[in-house]
């Protein structure tokens, strides 16, 4: 793989799709359906899926491509692809609460090794550049010419007093019950993969995840927080989170800086 290339398609396709999500958010209405798995679904989740379907197949036509809009003609598993959340956090999209990102990673032999996390509502992009550095880019945004880019790194936690940062739309008690096992000096809530940024630019030590996602969920901001030094692990057994499972389906996980202390479920 041409990691420059790569880098410059990602950002290049997740800013197109930003303008088209931020076209459509401004309008006065939009239609909502629901999906099989009665998720909701929007014109801005399928109009940015197939502007960065189109743009990641010219660009890299041999590498396998998931996407969560197309996720029903994903029948084999492979361990090295691209993956793409054209819109994840639609649910914050459709409340009109900015937490909504578009996420593009490419996978290596299960692990997320390169990716972009765009919050065009929010004016946040994060990504990793050729050389796996996470990095935040400031606004405004200009196509094909990178901005000022600012290297990201995890905290150093303190673990008497912990940043934590859980969802904002799938916030439970289970969760709750686990975070109250640390002691927490301060604790937020985010939508979409916002949260594995917080992390990886140390606004966050911890984010646990009790509850399904997807590998189109994570697999971007589980790059970006690799590439600030941070990791996602299993929430059973504190092992590596891997990527090109059967069905895409993600166990509950914890992603997190070194140095936290992580308790047992």
């Amino acid at each position: 793989m041409d990691f420059d290339k790569l880098t410059a398609v990602m950002r290049e396709l997740a800013l197109q799709a930003g303008d088209k999500i931020m076209e459509i958010y401004a309008a006065d209405d939009f239609e909502v359906r629901a999906k099989s798995d009665e998720s909701p679904v929007t014109v801005a989740d399928e109009a940015a899926d197939a502007i960065i379907s189109a743009g990641l197949r010219s660009a890299f036509p041999d590498v396998p491509l998931v996407t969560e809009e197309q996720a029903a003609s994903h029948t084999q598993t492979v361990s090295t692809f691209l993956i793409v959340d054209p819109l994840d956090g639609t649910k914050e999209f459709i409340k009109r609460r900015g937490d909504f990102t578009v996420n593009i990673a490419y996978v290596v032999d299960g692990a997320p090794v390169r990716g972009v996390v765009y919050a065009p509502a929010k004016e946040r992009l994060f990504y990793t550049n050729a050389d796996g550095q996470a990095v935040e880019e400031s606004a405004p945004f200009a196509k094909g010419t990178i901005g000022a880019l600012q290297p990201i790194r995890v905290s150093t936690p303190d673990n008497a007093a912990l940043l934590v940062v859980a969802s904002k739309s799938h916030r439970d008690q289970a969760t709750d019950d686990y975070i109250s096992k640390y002691a927490a000096k301060d604790m937020k809530s985010a939508g979409s993969s916002l949260k594995f940024c917080l992390v990886a630019t140390g606004e966050a030590d911890i984010y646990p995840r009790l509850g399904r996602t997807m590998e189109w969920d994570t697999a971007a901001g589980d790059a970006v927080l690799r590439g600030a030094g941070g990791a996602v692990v299993r929430f059973d057994d504190h092992s590596v989170l891997r990527y090109g499972k059967p069905g895409f389906e993600n166990p509950f996980f914890i992603a997190h800086a070194p140095g936290v202390g992580l308790e047992q479920p």
